[in-house]
């Protein structure tokens, strides 16, 4: 019997709904593509670049940003990125993950010699190889950033509109909370909603619940990435949890970014006991340094989640997947099948 063994964990069907394209990039790639493109590294080999990538001391969300910039300059040609989202679905599937959503903000790809739907087609084109090769589904969230004046993050979600039937499954607005309110970029979310395209929001991670109030009443999200907030207004959390809208949660991003004082003081099991619709994810793989399966130990072992508890979460994750009736129907029942395996 593995009960909640760390193999039960690995072994467990799992579906990753948040996480960044470019905050999960492998550190040995980045020091073959940064070498490739002449970009120098802060350190000469992977385990340094790896411990220089990991934010452990940020004192709020921006500085965890920070990093970004250093994936970013090497993630600025059809190769590299193509390369990197297929790696992605790869890492993924070696800890049975079977399906993904990554995300990204194809403009932040497009300072070289590509434009926005250039990388946009590189990263379905990678993902497409990975699920040639792999035992895994995927699909593309195309970001808007709070950040960027409201006509680019429209551009971003009429390229995320014309590119609906080709993988891309939702519409996000991300990056910095703080002076930056959902309500600048409603023309944005305007678009994707009347083209039928799902949408998450980030909020309630750099900011108050009041953030995820707006993401929910004026963005209409189905989803909100992080949500860790949301606990400061109960009438809110129970809106949420009626409206049948997940939560995103990614324990250890919250914890680097102190909007969690610790991991066992994340608020992940109140909104589950609550009865709240809650995945597990990672943010970014890279910046985190962590791994799908090490959140899900992270949740058993900081908060108490116990077995049942955690195939709940993981069934959860599929559950609010951005993908059709049929697909999400065929990924349930190999869920549930391959739980009784188990």
């Amino acid at each position: 019997m593995l009960g909640t063994s760390s193999e039960f964990l690995l072994r467990l069907p799992k579906a990753e709904l948040h996480v960044h394209l470019d905050g999960s990039l492998r550190p040995l790639t980045m020091l073959e593509l940064g070498a490739e493109r002449g970009v120098a590294m802060p350190a000469v080999d992977e385990a340094a670049l790896f411990d220089y990538m990991v934010v452990s001391q940020a004192r709020n969300l921006e500085e965890y940003l920070d990093r970004f910039h250093l994936t970013l300059s090497i993630m600025q040609d059809a190769p590299a990125i193509e390369r990197i989202a297929y790696e992605l679905a790869e890492d993924h599937a070696r800890e049975n993950v079977r399906y993904v959503e990554a995300r990204f903000c194809p403009i932040l790809n497009a300072d070289g010699e590509l434009d926005a739907h250039e990388a946009l087609e590189a990263v379905l084109a990678g993902l497409k190889r990975a699920e040639q090769d792999f035992a895994i589904q995927t699909g593309v969230i195309v970001c808007a950033l709070r950040s960027l004046p409201a006509s680019v993050s429209t551009d971003m979600a009429e390229l995320a509109v014309a590119y609906a039937d080709k993988g891309v499954c939702a519409f996000d607005v991300a990056g910095a909370e703080a002076g930056n309110p959902v309500k600048n970029h409603l023309d944005a979310l305007h678009t994707a909603d009347a083209a039928g395209l799902p949408i998450t929001i980030h909020a309630g991670e750099g900011f108050g619940a009041a953030s995820i109030r707006q993401a929910v009443d004026d963005g209409r999200a189905g989803r909100i990435g992080h949500g860790t907030r949301l606990l400061e207004d109960p009438a809110l959390l129970a809106q949420v949890r009626d409206a049948g809208i997940a939560l995103e949660v990614c324990q250890t991003s919250n914890v680097q970014t102190r909007v969690a004082p610790s991991h066992a003081e994340h608020p992940l099991k109140h909104y589950y006991d609550e009865g709240l619709t809650v995945c597990i994810c990672t943010d970014n793989r890279l910046m985190s340094g962590v791994t799908l399966t090490e959140e899900f130990e992270r949740a058993r072992d900081d908060l108490g989640f116990d077995r049942d508890g955690l195939v709940r979460v993981a069934r959860m994750g599929f559950e609010s997947a951005y993908v059709d009736f049929e697909v999400k129907a065929e990924l349930l029942a190999g869920f549930d099948r391959d739980v009784l395996g188990l």
